[in-house]
């Protein structure tokens, strides 16, 4: 029987992780390659998310994959799909370094590392700001529900879909905004997370209530802080049983619903967006039936 790749729902993440982003380089070099990362992704150590330029490659169709929308009308949400996203997670950076170094060798024939960001955890899931981070999050069989992949047959069930965002944050101009109107950012209060009945519209509790859509926009908030070259942020990563509960909310939160931007974009920005969809574990590896003969 399928099963998803542990860590989407592992509880505690892991202090450290690391996310690379690859290219595809060679068409020809790709079932090799494949081979390969199939013995480095184990779905706790290393998970794998392949984007739709890998899936066309190979000649197949994932239901439900699509490139990340570049959402640019009253802010900017950019897209930088690419072929194929790993996070690395650990307890040791060190470790973590000479396996992401290892990787990027043996799928070098095939694919070009373009980035690669260390994520961290700060505090009990904290954001960098200080707020707690996915305190909405389902848990348990809801998370499998929201997160995890069913019905849809041999190859899919247990995949998951996973939306990335890179957000870089102006933390010394959140600081030194007052502490009650950081709360109306977020619709929270920072001391006790506890949420504000009277926050503003704009606040991001709102513009991303799961419930309030319909149908209901569960996902599965998998973030950490980031930080590297005087630059910080969040990685924002959620995962879902489709793509298009994390889509409403970005479109709400982009003020396409009701011209109400969420107060997030005061303060921080997305560099980049990539879909992906991770296969399903079968025997302990990679079930790539579904995108390949």
């Amino acid at each position: 029987m399928s099963l998803y790749q542990s860590s989407i729902l592992a509880k505690p993440i892991p202090s450290q992780a690391r996310y690379m982003f690859f290219a595809l380089k060679s068409v020809e070099a790709l079932p090799a390659a494949l081979d390969t990362l199939s013995q480095w992704v184990d779905g706790k150590s290393v998970v794998a998310g392949f984007g739709s330029p890998l899936v066309l490659a190979l000649g197949a169709k994932v239901p439900g994959l699509r490139v990340f929308p570049a959402i640019n009308a009253m802010v900017e949400n950019p897209s930088t799909q690419h072929a194929l996203w790993l996070w690395l997670l650990g307890e040791d950076r060190g470790e973590l370094l000479h396996r992401s170094q290892a990787i990027e060798t043996a799928l070098a024939p095939a694919f070009n590392l373009l980035q690669v960001t260390e994520g961290f955890r700060y505090g009990t899931d904290r954001d960098l700001t200080g707020y707690e981070d996915g305190t909405e999050n389902p848990v348990d069989e809801a998370a499998v529900d929201a997160a995890i992949v069913a019905n849809a047959g041999a190859g899919l069930d247990g995949g998951s879909f996973v939306a990335i965002q890179q957000w870089q944050h102006d933390l010394n101009g959140f600081a030194a905004l007052p502490s009650e109107e950081q709360d109306n950012i977020m619709g929270r209060r920072k001391s006790d997370n506890e949420e504000l009945d009277d926050a503003p519209e704009s606040a991001h509790v709102k513009r991303t209530a799961q419930e309030s859509f319909t149908p209901e926009a569960f996902i599965v908030r998998r973030s950490m802080p980031w930080t590297e070259n005087g630059k910080s942020g969040l990685m924002f990563v959620a995962f879902g049983r489709t793509l298009n509960a994390f889509e409403v909310q970005l479109r709400r939160m982009s003020g396409l619903e009701d011209g109400i931007i969420d107060g997030l974009y005061r303060y921080s920005r997305p560099l980049n967006g990539g879909y992906y969809w991770c296969p399903p574990m079968k025997d302990g590896r990679m079930d790539l039936s579904a995108v390949r003969p």
